[in-house]
């Protein structure tokens, strides 16, 4: 239905569009199969978006208080105990919510959110325009590993 259409022509926001004004798809069905329509004709790449780039994500629950973590993160010399090679620089800010960086030339960004859970902190980034498979697979490996250090170096305080 969507190749007789012409969806291969059109842009990610015209199809969630035809999906779901002529079809009556809700908004995340219809993301879903538009999603899955532009991987199975090769126009998204697994994990990648259809501009071909790809967004890596980690999320970890610290038990230390969201103010602590925001902390270790936000200040450079904090973050220099528990992330290896960090080439990141700070393009916003919300104290205790979000940060905002790009990552080294600016290319990539990382943004990076906070969640209140009282003895509890949940972290999770998402590191964006990563240019192919194996970097974002390096920068998986790299993020995982590096926000289990900082859950470490907090709960061993």
């Amino acid at each position: 239905m969507l190749d007789a259409w012409g969806a291969r022509g059109q842009g990610h926001g015209e199809i969630v569009g035809r999906l779901v004004e002529e079809h009556r798809l809700g908004n995340w069905w219809a993301q879903t199969v538009t999603v899955e329509y532009e991987r199975s004709r090769g126009l998204r790449p697994r994990n990648g978006g259809r501009d071909g780039l790809f967004t890596v994500s980690a999320s970890r629950t610290i038990e230390a208080r969201v103010e602590d973590v925001y902390e270790a993160v936000v200040d450079a010399a904090a973050r220099g105990k528990w992330l290896d090679g960090d080439r990141l620089k700070i393009r916003t800010t919300q104290r205790n919510t979000s940060a905002r960086f790009g990552w080294g030339d600016g290319a990539t960004r990382v943004n990076i959110g906070f969640v209140d859970k009282r003895t509890k902190t949940q972290i999770a980034l998402a590191h964006e325009r990563v240019v192919d498979e194996a970097t974002a697979n390096d920068f998986k490996t790299y993020w995982r590993e590096s926000l289990t250090k900082l859950k470490n170096q907090l709960e061993t305080r």
